[in-house]
């Protein structure tokens, strides 16, 4: 079969410089490109951290650092996997990935395990001793699990909380971003659901003001042993809008608290910027154009929103900052521009981002501003940093 051709993926790691102020610290493509081996498909490594809360200095660059599937077993992991549809001419008796389905058992690492079903653009049904947060970028990927199969697009979000499940791209490629956090199995290496956590939906008859919009989140878990299930699938109960800027929201689709657990729901927690500690948070925001609000915002505003955030002492306000909207926590985050244009503010640089780039925030004071003409939808995990 022909080698497997990615297209780079850009990545801009910010850090600080001797006085604190935020600088970009690497910008281009992403250094670390693997797999492929045996028509595998690659990925792309774009960050590793081996701890919680997550290291936000040092000089080297941690995408380079490697780690054993599924990630290091006290930290995680953030990587693209540029999945391979199913070829016209497909060939399963030429195919060298496939593998029949079998029965559970683990892989070396004790920290997977796989029930086969594979080819060249199915992966194995498995599971992993993670919680990820999974954003399709681009093209085609199906979820299957146990109980159903659930077809997503662009920019929808799977939360798969240690559950069997396998991807397909029956059709067509596509690209998909796993951030993976390491949650270790407390239940003899089941990795089944705990608790009882009401799962939360959004209210069918709500109307967002102002064109808003919520994320579609796609849960999944182990109810019973080996089976993968469906916990929910739609748009999240938990919104966060800005009165000051007219069509923007944030969607908030899962937390975690260090070290993550395997349950129902999570979106019960209080709402922070800042994850709690060692955790995560995973949001999706919808971005208006600067234009539509500027001149019209100012301190009482931007309190108003990071309290609505849950986190009043992000805000870095100021009249003479270049946004009004700068903040700044100790945490790590990712920030993925799934659709639009929109510029990374930092204390001494501007970055033009664009639809597929994955900004890399080290405890950085920054904005994100729209300065195009159209909405932009940004994903942001962030993790808990020192």
């Amino acid at each position: 079969m022909a080698e497997q051709i990615v297209k780079p993926v850009r990545r801009v790691v910010t850090g600080n410089d001797n006085n604190g102020k935020s600088k970009v610290v690497w910008d281009g493509p992403a250094p670390s490109v693997r797999g492929g081996e045996n028509g595998a498909n690659k990925y792309t490594d774009l960050w590793i951290w081996n701890e919680s809360p997550a290291p936000l200095n040092g000089q080297n660059d941690d995408g380079k650092l490697t780690y054993d599937f599924p990630g290091p077993p006290k930290g995680g992991h953030l990587r693209i996997v540029h999945g391979q549809g199913k070829p016209a001419n497909y060939d399963a008796s030429k195919d060298s990935r496939v593998l029949a389905p079998h029965a559970p058992k683990p892989r070396p690492s004790n920290r997977v395990w796989d029930r086969g079903g594979r080819n060249l653009f199915d992966s194995d049904m498995h599971k992993t001793e993670t919680v990820d947060y999974a954003i399709l970028l681009n093209g085609q990927r199906r979820l299957i699990l146990d109980d159903c199969a659930v077809d997503w697009k662009p920019g929808d979000v799977v939360i798969q909380v240690g559950a069997y499940h396998q991807w397909s791209s029956p059709d067509q490629g596509g690209d998909v971003m796993y951030d993976m956090i390491a949650s270790p199995f407390t239940d003899g290496l089941k990795g089944l659901a705990q608790g009882n956590d009401k799962i939360l939906r959004a209210d069918p008859n709500r109307k967002l003001p102002g064109g808003a919009k919520a994320a579609r989140r796609i849960v999944t878990i182990d109810r019973e042993a080996g089976k993968g299930s469906l916990v929910v699938d739609g748009p999240t109960p938990d919104v966060c809008i800005d009165a000051a800027r007219p069509g923007f929201s944030s969607s908030r689709l899962w937390v975690t608290r260090g070290p993550a657990e395997i349950v129902y729901e999570s979106l019960h927690l209080p709402r922070h910027i800042e994850p709690p500690p060692g955790g995560s948070v995973m949001n999706v925001a919808y971005i208006p154009p600067d234009d539509a609000w500027k001149g019209k915002v100012g301190a009482t505003e931007v309190q108003a929103f990071f309290r609505a955030m849950g986190s009043p002492g992000a805000s870095t306000y100021s009249p003479q900052a270049p946004h009004p909207y700068t903040q700044k926590t100790r945490t790590l985050e990712f920030g993925t521009v799934l659709e639009g244009e929109i510029v990374l503010l930092l204390d001494t640089q501007e970055v033009k981002m664009k639809a597929g780039d994955v900004a890399i925030i080290r405890g950085s004071n920054h904005a994100w501003s729209n300065r195009s003409g159209s909405m932009v939808t940004l994903a942001i995990a962030t993790h808990d940093g020192k």
